[in-house]
């Protein structure tokens, strides 16, 4: 028993130590602590959630069998890509080829053609082909360009390209009228500067001059309008590569690749608009990003084939057009004397 203090009262009841030994109180965990664990689920949850979108998107892009194994004769150093924007109407209902002015011609032709030069080391170049052009097409003879790909689709008009240029194409991009404004309107719009004032008509744009954001459908209109334009088709291929630098520049800034909900509508919209080549990649598709965004600034070149007549028919400079040909061959940067001003 134990013993009694004097005055009969029990001694005091002595403290238990801590469960587990060691005699210290167990630690807190700190705030900060739980919110890095939490902050570090949601990112992993949105990375794994946008990996999935990525491939779910990359899943849903059309693709056609345009390059060819054996391009003869035709060589390039580098990346070259066909960029082709295609006028086919079929995926538009009677509404939208209203809004969007596209007319009901039936069939489709290539009525946007570009090169995309990425050389081994240097800069990038967006070159376009007036689709006016005059070429031989194998097996059709003496035509315009934009009718290779009404004969025989994106596998005649590559080797059309090949045929007369002598440089051999890598990968092959696609984009329709549709899908062109689809992308514009998920981007969010694109912020085109308009040395002057634009109305076409047959464009369905009234466009004032200044920097404005276009929507998909004045996108579409800026890109097709030549009518308003003395030099006609010359004229527009340069607003054309205007618009599709800015596109790519706006496809690849913070405010679409750091927004989850953004980076999805652009995701989507690319893969419910694009054609590309069975064998291009999605890090073909980076690289392609990439030098188009390199063209809308210092770190890249834009021109047209030098022009040697133009009127209905157009036709290459062809010593200066074979200049241009060989860097590509080779994988050189685009002669200085062959740039736009």
């Amino acid at each position: 028993m134990p013993a009694e203090r004097p005055g009969g009262s029990p001694p005091p009841a002595q403290p238990r130590p801590p469960r587990g030994g060691g005699g210290r109180p167990k630690k807190r965990r700190s705030g900060f602590g739980r919110f890095l664990r939490w902050f570090l689920a949601v990112v992993l949850i949105i990375v794994i959630a946008l990996v999935g979108l990525a491939w779910y998107a990359w899943s849903r892009i059309d693709k056609v069998d345009a390059v060819p194994d054996d391009h003869g004769s035709a060589v390039s150093d580098g990346r070259v890509f066909l960029v082709v924007g295609s006028d086919s109407r079929s995926d538009l209902s009677d509404e939208e080829r209203s809004e969007l002015g596209t007319g009901t011609a039936e069939g489709q032709r290539a009525d946007t053609i570009m090169l995309l030069h990425v050389p081994s080391g240097g800069r990038p170049a967006l070159i376009s082909i007036p689709r006016d052009s005059v070429v031989d097409i194998p097996g059709e003879g003496s035509q315009r360009i934009n009718a290779a790909y009404a004969f025989g689709g994106p596998a005649l008009l590559v080797e059309t390209v090949e045929a007369n240029t002598g440089v051999a194409v890598d990968d092959y991009v696609e984009i329709g009228f549709g899908g062109f404004a689809d992308i514009v309107d998920a981007l969010g719009g694109v912020e085109m500067c308009l040395d002057e004032a634009i109305e076409d008509e047959k464009a369905h744009i009234d466009l004032p001059a200044g920097c404005q954001e276009l929507g998909g459908t004045d996108a579409l209109g800026y890109a097709r309008a030549r009518y308003f334009d003395p030099r006609a088709d010359l004229g527009r291929v340069e607003r054309q590569r205007e618009l599709m630098s800015a596109i790519a520049d706006e496809a690849m800034s913070p405010g679409t690749l750091l927004n989850p909900i953004e980076f999805s509508r652009a995701a989507l919209s690319g893969g419910n608009a694009l054609v590309l080549d069975e064998g291009t990649g999605p890090l073909d598709m980076l690289t392609f990003i990439r030098s188009m965004t390199k063209v809308t600034g210092d770190s890249g070149d834009t021109l047209t084939v030098p022009i040697g007549s133009a009127g209905n028919t157009v036709a290459w400079d062809e010593a200066a057009a074979g200049e241009l040909w060989t860097a590509l061959r080779e994988g050189s940067e685009v002669p200085s004397h062959l740039l736009e001003e």
